[in-house]
């Protein structure tokens, strides 16, 4: 089994999404203002959360990255994920995150993204990492912005328009592939 590293920032520690997040996990999914952005637009019943937390666990074992859970520090309770994802088909290394309602509009996942962020960099040695946020999502398209994301440009991502935000490695100059 691939080791999940955990991280911590100042709020939030970042760890392996495990059995005992599934109850938390599942309600996030079976929500419809959380998974309106993500995927095809539906919650999720029970046994498609499963299968959702193990592709997860799965993408760390092929890809070496994926999802953490997001619990925070002070208390152990669960609010989200975010992390990593590279599946086949993806245009590049993605940055994602989900929070359960409750935690919105706190700066959790914009700080949890700049850990992710710092994780790419030091880890994976990535040099770029995107965001794809649907059109009409601006609280994710303000979290992008406010982890330095670049809007580069429009795409039709499996049926659904997208912004496509870039982030670069703070150490690395990097020039756009476009004109």
């Amino acid at each position: 089994m691939f080791d999940i590293p955990t991280l911590e920032t100042a709020r939030l520690r970042l760890t392996a999404l495990t059995e005992r997040h599934f109850d938390d996990y599942a309600a996030m999914l079976a929500d419809p203002e959380s998974t309106r952005w993500i995927g095809d637009g539906q919650p999720l019943d029970r046994t498609n959360a499963w299968r959702s937390l193990a592709m997860l666990l799965g993408h760390w074992q092929l890809r070496g990255c994926g999802m953490w859970a997001l619990e925070l520090k002070d208390t152990g309770e669960f609010i989200g994920r975010a992390g990593l994802m590279y599946p086949d088909g993806w245009p590049d290394l993605e940055l994602g995150w989900m929070l359960k309602p409750e935690h919105r509009h706190k700066g959790y996942a914009t700080e949890a993204g700049n850990a992710v962020l710092e994780f790419a960099w030091n880890h994976l040695h990535a040099q770029r990492v995107i965001s794809l946020v649907r059109i009409g999502n601006e609280a994710s398209d303000r979290v992008a912005e406010r982890l330095g994301g670049e809007h580069i440009e429009n795409i039709d991502f499996y049926g659904s328009h997208s912004h496509v935000f870039a982030y670069y490695p703070p150490h690395r100059e990097h020039r756009r592939a476009y004109a």
